[in-house]
């Protein structure tokens, strides 16, 4: 498998796995069905935001939650389903966080920014990379502005980064150790990591 091919593969899943978590699956609350309980709580929105994301770390944690997902996800790229099971509540409670911030989840703009966040702690570099502002300066006019050109290259360098992280040997490799849908994902499901995130995307779409 080629690095490009492992790429595509990867933004594939990525795009497929977006869509769920903003469009929904049956049995599963969508990205803005999540933030709407949230915006709903007083408390500052930062602070709902970082509820949002510890309620998000504790819920993955449990085994019921992620083999709950297997009835409802169906892949159609060949990455193994835990991973990609992943990337789906990552990616539902970053679409969530965008939401909270007053962006719209179903814009492709919004949905590169979220991709952005999988990076983790690299996420900002990225960002700064492409001379986004954002938090506080990320407004609706300015992600219109992120022309067509630019997103095509952030996505390529997000697919790149996750190649590194997930590439063709380690998503062999996490096949063999980890069952699908077998209990909690172990290694690949790191509640540190979705925290993380968590605090990126916070970072990315509501502060400074």
């Amino acid at each position: 498998m080629s690095k490009i091919f492992n790429e595509f593969i990867i933004m594939k899943a990525l795009d497929w796995s977006y869509d769920k978590a903003v469009n929904g699956v049956p049995g599963f609350a969508t990205a803005q069905e999540i933030a709407d309980k949230y915006l709903i709580r007083s408390g500052s929105l930062v602070s709902r935001v970082n509820s949002l994301i510890r309620w998000q770390n504790a819920k993955c944690a449990t085994s019921g939650f992620v083999n709950g997902l297997g009835g409802a996800l169906t892949l159609p790229v060949a990455i193994p389903a835990n991973l990609t099971s992943v990337w789906y509540v990552q990616l539902r409670m970053i679409a969530a966080i965008a939401y909270m911030g007053g962006h719209d989840s179903r814009e492709d703009r919004v949905r590169t920014l979220a991709y952005i966040c999988l990076v983790g702690n690299g996420a900002m570099n990225i960002v700064k990379e492409f001379g986004i502002n954002v938090g506080k300066k990320l407004a609706e006019e300015a992600i219109k502005k992120i022309s067509g050109e630019i997103l095509v290259k952030i996505n390529q360098k997000v697919g790149m980064r996750l190649v590194t992280k997930f590439g063709e040997k380690g998503i062999i490799n996490l096949c063999k150790v980890i069952p699908v849908f077998g209990g909690v994902i172990g290694g690949a499901f790191d509640l540190a990591s979705t925290n993380v995130i968590g605090n990126v995307a916070r970072n990315i779409f509501i502060e400074d």
